[in-house]
């Protein structure tokens, strides 16, 4: 496929004329070019890393990479999805993406995009992975002040719904452990002390049938749809290579598996996609009622050990509720993350059109999206 190529006024020279640019998008055929590049990126997230596009190929998405150039420098790149949704219609989304040098470079790659996209291609979705501070705070005063923050618009990249979670703790795990043990709310202290006393044990594990017995557990508990197995097998596999990392974090008490999580990583990210936790049904060893581990919170203070470890500079613990509420479904899962992380932020979401029909499209997809969450959870609304 041919290189998209845009040329762009940009400031006046000397003698009041404009400085002429051009971005390109340059098709990316090489697995590790690509993802070094996206690693290096100060603007970049391990979802637009070439094994998480692999592993949609499971869900029948198509992934396209390009490098985005400006006078042959390399000043971004990006990993695209196409979703046919039905025959002649496709939209694309960049999953936290694309991966930039400056966000300056938006309306200039909105451009070069429609020079690659097909007729089919109804609209864009992208996701900057470009945090914005919401608060330092367990509640939440004002969502809407919030969310006054975040742009209304990149260019002709207009507001959003997200794919991924919007809403999210990220945790700086640069500073020495001590430090970071001492950062943690005093609950989760006290609970770390006691899996510890009890014998848990918590760190990377090769175990994925464990990890796949929690995980669909969790998602039964709470009534939470996945992919099918095959996608998780794809992306541990395909993410772990070319400077990446797919790996998983256990909290087992007794040799049995009780929480755990699915992690990727590249450059200084590293991001806590999947997981959950089970109860212990075991009879207990001695008395009438088996003691409470404290699995969970092990597994979390390991998850930010490892992150430190492994020289992660930031550990995204994805997703929780964009109304901090009680009443919301995913609230509990909010809590937890809570005692080891209190810094949130925003990672909003922006539509390109590419097609006259792309509104009504998109209205569709929203209300079949709404329909969904109703008849799972009772509510509209988004579990995140």
């Amino acid at each position: 496929m041919p290189a998209a190529r845009l040329v762009v006024a940009g400031r006046a020279s000397a003698d009041g004329y404009p400085v002429r640019m051009t971005v390109t998008l340059d098709p990316a055929d090489d697995r590790a070019s690509f993802s070094a590049a996206v690693a290096e990126m100060p603007i970049s997230s391990p979802l637009q890393g070439w094994g998480y596009g692999e592993a949609r190929k499971e869900l029948g998405q198509e992934p396209l990479r390009y490098f985005i150039r400006r006078g042959g420098e390399v000043v971004g790149a990006v990993q695209l999805l196409r979703k046919r949704l039905v025959p002649g219609v496709s939209t694309l989304y960049a999953p936290r993406g694309p991966a930039l040098t400056d966000l300056d470079l938006l309306p200039e790659v909105a451009q070069a995009i429609r020079g690659v996209a097909r007729r089919t291609d109804h609209y864009l979705t992208i996701e900057p992975p470009h945090p914005i501070f919401a608060g330092h705070s367990a509640s939440q005063d004002d969502l809407e002040e919030e969310q006054s923050r975040i742009p209304a618009r990149h260019g002709p990249f207009r507001r959003a719904r997200t794919e991924q979670p919007e809403h999210t703790i990220l945790i700086d795990t640069t500073p020495d452990l001590d430090t970071l043990f001492a950062g943690l709310h005093k609950m989760a202290r006290r609970n770390v002390r006691t899996a510890e006393r009890m014998g848990v044990e918590a760190g990377r594990d090769e175990s994925f049938e464990d990890f796949w017995e929690i995980f669909t557990a969790t998602n039964e508990r709470s009534s939470l749809g996945a992919f099918p197995r095959a996608y998780y097998e794809a992306l541990r596999r395909e993410a772990d290579q070319d400077g990446g990392e797919a790996y998983l974090v256990l909290s087992r008490h007794e040799g049995r598996a009780l929480a755990g999580g699915f992690y990727i990583a590249l450059g200084d990210t590293t991001c806590y996609l999947y997981g959950g936790s089970v109860r212990d049904d075991r009879p207990p060893q001695e008395g009438e009622k088996r003691k409470d581990a404290k699995a969970p919170d092990a597994f979390y203070w390991a998850s930010i050990k490892d992150a430190h470890e492994h020289g992660y500079s930031t550990l995204d613990l994805w997703g929780i509720p964009r109304l901090l509420d009680e009443s919301k479904h995913s609230f509990g899962v909010y809590k937890m993350k809570l005692k080891f992380g209190a810094d949130r932020y925003w990672f909003p979401a922006y539509d390109l059109s590419l097609s006259p029909l792309s509104p009504a499209l998109r209205r569709a997809l929203r209300l079949r999206r709404s329909y969904l969450n109703y008849r799972s959870f009772g509510t509209t609304d988004d579990v995140l």
